[in-house]
């Protein structure tokens, strides 16, 4: 038998090739709390590496109201917990009328463990047209604990 070891090949955080939206100036963003030390800037704008971080346990919210609607064809969303063991929820939706309705994209659970998975990443391929508001709502811990909420990335495209 002919066999050899390969070395892994690692996967960037984020997909380079893109053309991302810069949310820094097409959106106002909402949020239920923040941690001053994990500003919603970190994960929403390339170049950071600390990412978002709530400043209380349990359910959070992060809106993002643009200005003008939007045509999306892509969202990219990465998610990283490396210190406690947790099962974490995220539904992911969106509006064309100012959140009088709300069309869900995604609604996912994850379980983190520090001794193995630490980080889920989802591309998701979507054609939401005229969008003005995309909800991103995390329940960090289902079973009721003091895990607090993060967000490492989100990008548009």
């Amino acid at each position: 038998m002919r066999k050899k070891i390969i070395t892994p090949i690692l996967h960037e955080t984020a997909i380079s090739d893109q053309e991302w939206l810069n949310i820094d100036t097409l959106a106002e963003v909402e949020m239920t709390s923040e941690d001053t030390s994990f500003p919603i800037e970190s994960a929403l704008l390339p170049g950071r590496d600390s990412g978002w971080r709530a400043a209380i346990s349990g359910e959070q919210t992060i809106r993002l109201r643009f200005e003008e609607p939007l045509s999306i064809k892509r969202i990219w969303l990465n998610f990283v917990e490396s210190d406690i063991e947790r099962t974490q929820e995220y539904v992911l939706r969106w509006s064309a009328d100012g959140g009088k309705s709300w069309n869900e994209i995604v609604r996912q659970q994850w379980n983190f463990s520090p001794s193995g998975a630490t980080r889920e990443t989802q591309d998701l391929q979507v054609g939401l047209e005229q969008m003005n508001l995309l909800e991103l709502i995390i329940i960090p811990d289902i079973s009721g604990g003091n895990a607090l909420a993060s967000l490492a990335q989100l990008r548009l495209a």
